[in-house]
């Protein structure tokens, strides 16, 4: 089989309805927790796919979880070889700041349920099965899109929600993994952050993931399902 790894930062965020996709696609699915387990090893370096997980850490605290500076340098590396990597939220953020780009606080803090815009290339890419629903939005940060990188999709907050480099790289910073199953997880773990913006309810993510989930879950497996057919061999 082929081996996807998944690097993940808290337990609750999670591949969600792309395990399944990634199963079904041939793929052998393996979590590294960072900060636990070593990231330096040639599981990740020869992993088929990698995909990098949210967090609620900076993408530029290396200085405070230095597990972080092994990712970069993970990816940098995969990026040299041109071999297939996925990132969410804080994984793409990390993406770009592989790729030459910075990563810092956004405006503004982006925390709900929203829909899209999407760019002339992403209307035409794998991200347009997003078209017509909202996405889960979850972070505080954003970052400079990449020199080579091509965005696919923004919102009013935020400029840079989805990018592409080439065919075997994909960053992603709303959540498209994102399900109703496991939702109330994240209302545990995110607890601090929900009470610490004005205006934001624990009631209302919940009774928004409710309503608009169950529509997500199939276009986020459609989206990744189409970009892993696409993939092609590494130079490495």
């Amino acid at each position: 089989m082929k081996t996807a790894v998944a690097i993940r930062h808290v337990h609750f965020e999670d591949l969600g309805t792309f395990e399944p996709t990634l199963r079904d696609h041939g793929y052998a699915v393996r979590y590294l927790d960072a900060g636990v387990d070593d990231l330096r090893s040639d599981e990740v370096r020869d992993a088929d796919l990698l995909i990098v997980l949210g967090a609620p850490v900076s993408a530029y605290e290396e200085d405070k979880y230095p597990f972080l500076a092994c990712e970069l340098a993970i990816l940098e590396s995969r990026l040299a070889a041109d071999r297939p990597m996925l990132g969410i939220c804080l994984g793409a953020q990390l993406f770009a700041r592989a790729m030459g780009s910075n990563a810092y606080p956004g405006r503004a803090k982006e925390i709900g349920w929203a829909p899209l815009v999407f760019t002339e290339a992403g209307k035409q890419s794998v991200v347009r099965h997003f078209e017509g629903v909202s996405v889960l939005h979850w972070h505080g940060d954003t970052f400079d899109l990449p020199a080579g990188a091509e965005l696919l999709a923004s919102t009013a907050i935020c400029r840079n929600q989805a990018f592409t480099c080439g065919r075997n790289v994909i960053a992603f910073q709303f959540h498209p993994e994102a399900s109703a199953k496991y939702f109330e997880r994240w209302l545990i773990g995110h607890a601090c952050e929900v009470s610490g913006v004005p205006g934001l309810s624990v009631n209302t993510l919940r009774s928004d993931t409710e309503r608009l989930a169950p529509l997500l879950e199939p276009r986020g497996q459609r989206c990744l399902a189409e970009w892993l057919c696409n993939l092609r061999p590494s130079v490495i």
